[in-house]
């Protein structure tokens, strides 16, 4: 559920302290993996408020305050201008009866059961980043984001669903050990693994839900559940891709953690000439490279005109690097600019999230960090097969078109592919790699337009994580052949349907 974002929408690389390039999250996640797809405020109001019947009573807010350990906001409230807000402004519009910052599953329970007992819409929150704005609504949002505690022991992460990535990064790291995640430092842990978790180190490791052992959930009828392979094995498997929001409201996971070592961190750069060039080259070795590599393509269109990136990670030598290396840059021909250095894991994650200049507690949202807020569109595929020739030019052709707009393209393969499409939720397992879409602001038009050109050359599956209010056939789109067990899951434990996303299952 990933990602935190400003400035211009091309990738910058930027001096870290110690006068070495780096990628500024700031820039880079405008252009890259947090961008949130926009409904207009006006139509995700009218969708989250004619999915729910009509209130039976007027609710007792008082009476769920003083059965809260945790803290409700509501309208009129000196704090209620910020606990209304998500990562998107263009969701401000929205405003919430109330919002209740749950410190407990005790919690959680409560709040379930006054949203049951009078009929209002319910939205589960963590980090707020769900790229349609649907981490909020008219009816109470269960705010998760106090339930942020990190442990290790015995080879074990225990996580509160509201950790921001940053923390979890950091706390596993003083310990040796990590979990596979994505890179925005902001997101919360929580959106993240329910809807899968592609991250940087992905192919090495597998996704974020691959990681997970079990998960505890408080589900519509107010019941804790501990879910593993063995205890509500179905709910476990629907926990691990089928999406946030949909079957309960996670409280904590438990994740199977690795080792860290220091990483190689790269950057090359060619100018727009090369394009149709690095998309064929990349294509071709990305998604089949060894485990320890993973790369993403970036083609950007900025007021500074379009330019090509690779970007990457490597958990081996340098030496193996620059052999790794070596074909692509033969096929697609001598950068512009490269920059390779070795650096820390924790150091290595926060160069992917954009604040590497920063330290871990500047690396959370304003007012307690440095990170900002910014409005930003977004559409995805995911390539089950290469681009054919005649692909490779639209897709150039349409990131050429005056912008400014990204598409980023993050290999996939290794440890996500030796996975069973049905083992998890997540179908996806055959990919190549995703491509993801972004227009700055909310318009829009320009996503629209690349994506259907796009469709006839990658088909229609697309990562429920970027969920995009666009879709049409959005079941088989994220799930799969895995939505019809997904349906009976959410039959099962959620018959009455509390829990109703505009895409929710």
């Amino acid at each position: 559920m990933n990602p935190a974002i400003r400035g211009r929408i091309s990738p910058v690389v930027l001096n870290d302290d110690r006068g070495e390039p780096t990628m500024d999250r700031r820039h880079f996640l405008r252009a890259a993996a947090l961008a949130p797809a926009l409904m207009t405020a006006p139509a995700l109001t009218a969708a989250l408020s004619t999915a729910r019947p009509a209130r039976a009573q007027a609710p007792d807010w008082a009476k769920l305050r003083r059965g809260l350990s945790g803290t409700l906001v509501l309208p009129g409230d000196a704090a209620y201008g910020t606990a209304r807000r998500l990562f998107n402004p263009v969701f401000d519009r929205i405003r919430p009866s109330g919002v209740a910052y749950c410190a407990s599953a005790a919690d959680v329970a409560a709040s379930l059961a006054f949203v049951r007992a009078h009929k209002l819409p319910v939205t589960a929150r963590s980090g707020g980043h769900s790229y349609a704005g649907w981490s909020t609504g008219t009816g109470l949002v269960v705010d998760v984001s106090r339930m942020n505690k990190v442990r290790y022991a015995g080879g074990r992460a225990t996580v509160g669903a509201g950790a921001k990535l940053i923390d979890v990064f950091s706390t596993l790291a003083g310990h040796g050990v990590g979990i596979p995640a994505g890179t925005c430092p902001t997101v919360g842990v929580g959106g993240l693994a329910l809807g899968g978790g592609i991250g940087v180190l992905s192919r090495k490791y597998g996704l974020t839900c691959d990681a997970l052992e079990s998960v505890r959930i408080v589900t519509a009828d107010g019941r804790v559940l501990d879910c593993d392979e063995r205890n509500h094995p179905d709910l476990f498997w629907a926990c691990r891709g089928g999406g946030g929001g949909n079957f309960g409201v996670a409280v904590s996971f438990t994740f199977r953690t690795h080792a860290t070592r220091d990483l190689n961190v790269f950057f090359l750069r060619w100018p727009w000439a090369k394009a149709a060039a690095a998309l064929t080259a990349w294509q071709a070795w990305a998604p089949g490279a060894p485990d320890d590599l993973w790369s993403t393509l970036h083609l950007t269109r900025d007021p500074g005109g379009p330019e090509v990136r690779i970007t990457g990670v490597h958990l081996g030598s340098r030496a193996e690097l620059d052999r790794l290396l070596a074909p692509v840059v033969a096929r697609i021909g001598r950068p512009v600019s490269r920059t390779v250095y070795r650096t820390s894991y924790l150091q290595a994650m926060k160069v992917m999230g954009g604040c590497s200049t920063l330290t871990v507690d500047q690396c959370h949202p304003s007012p307690h960090g440095r990170l900002g807020r910014a409005s930003f569109a977004a559409k995805s595929h995911l390539a089950y097969r290469p681009l054919t020739p005649d692909g490779v030019r639209a897709m150039v052709a349409e990131v050429g078109r005056p912008g400014p707009h990204s598409v980023l393209l993050d290999a996939m393969g290794g440890a996500v592919a030796r996975v069973r499409p049905d083992a998890t939720a997540f179908p996806h397992r055959s990919a190549l790699y995703s491509v993801q879409y972004y227009q700055e602001g909310s318009d829009r038009s320009w996503l629209r337009r690349v994506h259907t050109a796009m469709a006839p050359h990658l088909g229609d599956h697309a990562y429920v994580n970027y969920i995009d209010p666009d879709l049409k056939d959005w079941r088989a789109a994220y799930y799969g052949p895995n939505a019809a067990r997904l349906a009976q899951v959410k039959a099962a434990y959620d018959p009455s349907r509390l829990f109703r996303l505009p895409q929710g299952v």
